[in-house]
């Protein structure tokens, strides 16, 4: 039927021709020397299928200013940015032989319980070219013309927080204002970098004119941070950055409340709070006035994300960072609460740093740290340490927590890689063992939390599921066994006597080498440790280093 009917997506017309039946079907469209004439329904019809195709072009065309349309329309794609898209026409009403009305209706999808609906009116005409729909920018959206332009925006409210395993502040989100160079915008680059060298000293001393001068040069043409200032210290200094070519770049990002921590953690449990904002994050569809004014359209504030209980302990934490840096090659320590898998510390030193989160996923040969695993796991085959064979180790170890797949939400880690090809061993583990050469394919590696969760399971008596936020254990893909008693009582008793630590009767712990590597693991009370040392410059380095961890634990914790 022509344009003296109502069309709706399934195909089918009901009369709506303000004037007679009659005349609408005199108004019909026919065919003349084998061409049809298009009519208003159907230039109505291509103009909603160019938009959920999202062709601005083809949609644009359709129109009678197509110079002013596309730009629009491909405005309310870009700023939308929606899922799906799904544009009907809701019905299409005849006012003469050369125009009419039509109605569409609009359906916008941004994700799950994200959706707008809305009806928007136009007119067709019937010009020198043809059929067109008459450009006005509330054909997409009512009230869109006029200068505004349409956009989704996430909403939050109030972030939360990150508090450790006590409930004290961990982490909470600050405005970091990075200190950038541009060398478009700086006529003379070493006058520059001295003033602001000058500038940041008394915070930030070692951000020298020359180190700033070797970054540019190092990256021509392109701008340069400087050095990353919290709030407290910017402001300190804020009215002496008028300096020509020295931009302020003010960003809201998670960081520790007190600056002496550091961790791998930290950047899991920025993972775990993104999902957290992710989860209870709300939306709004806004009109926006030329001067940049929001009219809410659609949407709801999102309610605030419950706070991330880390399971980190802020005086573990500071302990374990005070014993690392008294190695000069890379070191680590992982702390696990063996009654529970809450993880409460990892720490690394700074040549540590270089090479990544090596607590968690720095696999080295494992050498004599795996001594204990092959005697539990000769007692339980009946062959001697000697002779066990790599599954048989493989076995053992996922007992001990060594080996298996564990899932941990936003942390990336490894325990060990005892045997390739062995069910429940991590795929990312099987390809580190197919990539070895055939002369260590079956050499034994493990990683410092690897170590820590064997340290951990000895003393409790069994695997315990690690955990990096209090209520979100990690999944294995294996659940194994736990030694038989006896044969985890043999472990303790060559544990006892603190591996030859002296002042700590109620330690047990063994030491290890491999190769230059020295490990020193093990528990006192509910605390299970790890502690590495690559490249170590003495044969007890581990050792001392756990020493000095266990004589910072002993002191009072900050108030």
């Amino acid at each position: 039927m022509g344009p003296g009917g109502q069309h709706n997506r399934r195909g089918k017309y009901v009369v709506a021709s303000i004037t007679a039946v009659v005349l609408t079907v005199a108004l019909a469209s026919c065919v003349i020397g084998g061409e049809k004439k298009t009519d208003a329904a159907s230039v109505v019809e291509d103009f909603v299928t160019a938009l959920n195709n999202h062709d601005a072009e083809a949609a644009a065309a359709l129109t009678s200013y197509p110079n002013a349309a596309r730009p629009s329309i491909q405005q309310m794609f870009d700023g939308l940015a929606a899922k799906s898209t799904d544009f009907d026409v809701a019905q299409v009403m005849d006012l003469g032989s050369d125009s009419g009305l039509f109605t569409l209706d609009a359906s916008w999808n941004f994700g799950e319980g994200k959706d707008w609906s809305y009806q928007s009116q136009g007119e067709v005409r019937d010009l020198s070219v043809g059929w067109r729909v008459s450009w006005d920018p509330s054909v997409l959206v009512p009230d869109l013309g006029n200068g505004r332009t349409v956009s989704y925006t996430r909403t939050d409210a109030a972030p939360p927080k990150v508090v450790d395993s006590t409930g004290t502040l961990l982490m909470n989100e600050q405005t970091i204002n990075a200190i950038t160079l541009d060398p478009t915008t700086m006529p003379d680059p070493v006058d520059t970098t001295r003033r602001l060298a000058a500038v940041l000293e008394p915070v930030a001393p070692l951000v020298t004119s020359e180190s700033m001068l070797a970054d540019l040069a190092a990256n021509p043409g392109k701008p340069v941070t400087a050095v990353l200032l919290r709030d407290p210290d910017y402001a300190y200094l804020e009215s002496d950055f008028a300096i020509p070519g020295v931009v302020v770049v003010k960003t809201p990002k998670l960081i520790a409340s007190d600056r002496r921590i550091n961790s791998p953690l930290l950047d899991p449990l920025r993972t775990v709070w993104q999902a957290n904002r992710d989860a209870t994050a709300g939306w709004a569809v806004n009109l926006v006035e030329s001067n940049g004014f929001p009219i809410k359209q659609a949407g709801f504030q999102g309610p605030p994300g419950p706070d991330v209980a880390a399971t980190l302990d802020s005086h573990a934490q500071l302990a374990a960072i005070e014993a690392v840096v008294s190695a000069g090659t890379p070191a680590a320590i992982v702390a696990i609460r063996p009654s529970d898998g809450a993880i409460l510390a990892a720490a690394q030193n700074n040549q540590a740093i270089e090479q990544g989160p090596i607590a968690f996923t720095g696999l080295r040969p494992a050498g004599g740290a795996l001594d204990l695993v092959r005697l539990a796991s000769s007692m339980q085959n009946g062959v001697d340490p000697g002779s066990v064979s790599p599954e048989q180790l493989a076995d053992t170890g996922q007992q001990l927590g060594l080996g298996n797949g564990f899932h941990i939400q936003g942390l990336d880690q490894q325990t060990a890689v005892l045997a390739a090809n062995r069910p429940g061993v991590d795929q990312a583990m099987n390809n580190v063992m197919a990539n070895k050469t055939s002369n260590d394919a079956d050499a034994p590696t493990v990683t410092p939390f690897g170590m820590a969760m064997l340290a951990a399971s000895i003393a409790r008596g069994s695997a315990p599921l690690p955990m990096m936020v209090f209520g979100q254990p990690a999944t294995a893909d294996v659940t194994p066994t736990a030694l038989p008693g006896d044969v985890n009582n043999r472990l303790r008793d060559a544990m006892r006597g603190a591996g030859g630590l002296a002042g700590y009767p109620d330690m047990m712990a063994a030491g290890a080498a491999s190769g230059d590597d020295r490990w020193f693991y093990g528990s006192r009370g509910d605390f299970a440790f790890a502690v590495f040392v690559a490249d170590a410059d003495g044969g007890d380095r581990a050792m001392q280093m756990t020493d000095k961890l266990f004589q910072e634990l002993s002191k009072p914790a900050d108030k």
